[in-house]
């Protein structure tokens, strides 16, 4: 299991961790966009100063075998060991992609992951799914990898654009859900159209990390109670691979916002979710985040990327399902008539 670290001071925090370690060589995987606005912000350590930088292309679209081969090609080249040490500076595509380029190079380096967005913060970063896309699918490719460290400091949020930042806050939308009223009171109570105080978020975001650190902890492989993250990818990744598909590519937490109506309301249908508690969802999703736009004739190819979902089993579309706040019923089978009435419901739901 890896170590989580809230910060408050992150450089002091990460110098004294890499001085506790014994390393050859050390690496930064960072993106575009990360090498240019957080590397600095690290900068003056100074083994981080010494180390290898590696950067790729900014963008989900770029988390694929090519970049991934050229992560592989730096380390060789620059020597890299199986005592060496690999940070992944960046949001979830870098954590992902370079938490996989560290299991599967000399069979497996060490990692540490430093996120830089809210959605890395409080999904990707933590619990050591890594992977990249491959075949039009989202981390169809991947291990289990858990990084030595993660370190998550607000400090890299305040560079975050609206966007993003609602990107991140659906995965905590996802875990108060799943969690208990407490947690999802204090997240449908935020306001995210007022001035965002960091050092409050940095704690919303410690609550939100411990809901998936503490079921990580119970199923790391993702026998049983872990499937429980996956309410609202179902269909998020769904709307996502389709937005891909379509070239007109949708963030990852808008897509599971978007999941997460259509999930809650398979939850009503199939497991008694109470009512009120799916139309605050609702609401509260509606006013924030921008409708995913879609018609009837894009159902069959929606339904078809679900089947290729990897929670799968037997053919049948398995759903991770509410009965109410913090009540999960994992390896829910529907038909497809019942997925294509989720679309509709999504599609009246945002007046479309």
């Amino acid at each position: 299991m890896q170590k989580v670290v809230i910060c408050n001071d992150l450089k002091s925090e990460l110098e004294n961790f890499l001085a506790s370690l014994s390393y050859n060589k050390l690496f930064i995987l960072t993106d575009t966009n990360t090498q240019k606005y957080c590397l600095p912000l690290i900068q003056s350590i100074p083994a981080v100063n010494d180390a290898t930088i590696i950067t790729v292309e900014a963008g989900d679209t770029h988390k694929n075998l090519d970049q991934l081969a050229a992560i592989w090609m730096r380390l060789s080249n620059e020597g890299a060991s199986r005592d060496s040490l690999l940070i992944n500076l960046g949001g979830g595509m870098i954590t992902d992609m370079g938490g996989f380029a560290g299991a599967s190079f000399k069979r497996g380096i060490r990692t540490v992951n430093i996120p830089t967005t809210l959605m890395a913060s409080v999904d990707a970063a933590v619990g050591g799914k890594t992977g990249v896309n491959f075949n039009g699918l989202k981390n169809e490719i991947g291990a289990f990898y858990p990084p030595l460290c993660v370190f998550i400091d607000s400090l890299f949020l305040q560079s975050l654009d609206r966007d993003n930042l609602l990107s991140g806050y659906a995965e905590m939308i996802k875990h108060a859900l799943i969690s208990s009223m407490d947690n999802y009171a204090s997240v449908l109570l935020y306001d995210l159209d007022q001035e965002i105080d960091y050092a409050f978020l940095n704690r919303m975001v410690a609550q939100s990390v411990a809901v998936k650190e503490h079921i990580v902890e119970e199923d790391p492989k993702e026998k049983s109670i872990r499937k429980a993250l996956n309410f609202g990818h179902t269909v998020g990744h769904a709307f996502e691979s389709l937005s891909f598909q379509q070239n007109r590519p949708l963030l990852h937490g808008h897509a599971v916002a978007a999941g997460i109506i259509c999930e809650l309301y398979l939850s009503h249908k199939q497991c008694g979710f109470p009512a009120d508690k799916l139309r605050q969802v609702i609401y509260y999703i509606k006013e924030y985040y921008p409708s995913f736009l879609f018609d009837c004739k894009d159902y069959d190819a929606l339904y078809e990327f679900m089947t290729h979902d990897k929670k799968n089993e037997g053919g049948a579309v398995n759903f991770t399902l509410l009965a109410n706040i913090g009540n999960v019923r994992i390896n829910q089978e529907l038909s497809k008539e019942k997925i294509l009435e989720a679309l509709d419901f999504y599609r009246e739901s945002i007046g479309l």
